[in-house]
């Protein structure tokens, strides 16, 4: 099971947001499926626009702790709105909030998740001050306590505000563009790591600055894109090269244009310029595969190139 619970709120009485409810379900829509529209997260919504109902403390913080209970592969949480730092700790505010009475401590939330049986937790959240959850104020907010398998992502720093920007908040447009497929690996995959650096190098040093916590052997993924290259080229890699250090001589054989070219040549020629095009694999001695084929030269594998042949020799593609 893969259970996601994605909360955007506008209706705040005296303090009202425009882009949080459409961010929530800007959300909705990128979890659901893949990028080839199969199944992927059993997605609940829960928004609260100016002209609609109130989203209370109550209601929301039971809905949190249920998306927690059971031991589902992936527990996901997403929340869009105000949140708020003061002397007790972080909080998320809902729709009710009065004085004293701001809304759900992160505190509260974190207990839920690190006693989660959940195999992954991930929290993600687009509100200022978002940076203090996962760091306990019995701890004074200097320690990150995470249990096993838990991930944290959120839109700033624990004392920076969560900017908006057309409609929509900027960390939350960054990390739709991302599940589109900004942040998928060669293979298509996407993780909250892949997320978390796709949205750290679109945001300038004077920008709010997103925060990452995780204890985890290994990051999950929460969706899966068409890869850039095929994995039908992807998987030649290993037969292509028998070892990482091995070069593939080249010569004018390999390049279709020219008379005396071998058909099966030109097949290899093709899925290793593909290769070319995605880091896998670069030119000895030249600058583009065509002259190091012309010019009877070769190529190599790159870095990026040996830990794809490593994961195919694994049978891990």
């Amino acid at each position: 099971m893969r259970k996601a619970l994605v909360v955007g709120i506008n209706n705040y009485p005296t303090a009202p947001l425009y882009g949080c409810v459409n961010d929530a379900v800007n959300m909705q829509g990128v979890l659901r499926k893949n990028g080839d529209g199969s199944p992927n997260f059993d997605v609940k919504l829960l928004v609260s626009d100016h002209r609609g109902d109130q989203l209370k403390k109550a209601e929301l913080k039971e809905q949190i702790e249920a998306l927690f209970q059971g031991d589902s592969e992936v527990a996901l949480l997403y929340f869009s709105g105000h949140g708020l730092v003061n002397s007790t700790g972080g909080y998320i505010v809902t729709s009710d909030y009065s004085r004293y009475d701001e809304g759900i401590s992160m505190d509260d939330i974190l207990i839920f998740a690190n006693n989660s049986n959940a195999k992954n937790k991930v929290i993600i959240f687009d509100c200022c001050h978002s940076g203090a959850f996962g760091s306990p104020a019995l701890a004074e907010g200097r320690l990150a306590q995470l249990s096993d398998g838990l991930t944290i992502l959120t839109a700033s720093k624990s004392s920076e505000v969560a900017m908006e920007r057309g409609g929509s908040g900027v960390f939350t447009s960054l990390l739709i563009d991302a599940l589109d497929g900004g942040a998928a690996d060669l293979r298509g995959y996407i993780t909250p790591g892949s997320l978390y650096s796709y949205v750290d190098e679109a945001l300038g040093a004077w920008d709010q600055r997103p925060i990452f916590k995780t204890n985890v052997s290994r990051f999950v993924q929460l969706r899966r894109v068409k890869p850039p290259i095929s994995l039908e080229v992807l998987r030649e890699i290993t037969n292509y090269f028998p070892s990482p250090e091995h070069h593939i001589p080249l010569d004018p054989t390999y390049e279709f244009t020219e008379e005396g070219h071998v058909e099966e040549n030109v097949k290899i020629f093709k899925d290793l310029q593909k290769m070319e095009s995605v880091g896998l694999v670069v030119p000895v001695d030249e600058e583009h595969m065509y002259f190091a084929a012309m010019n009877s030269k070769g190529c190599r594998l790159t870095a990026l190139g040996y830990q794809y042949w490593r994961l195919v020799k694994e049978n891990k593609i």
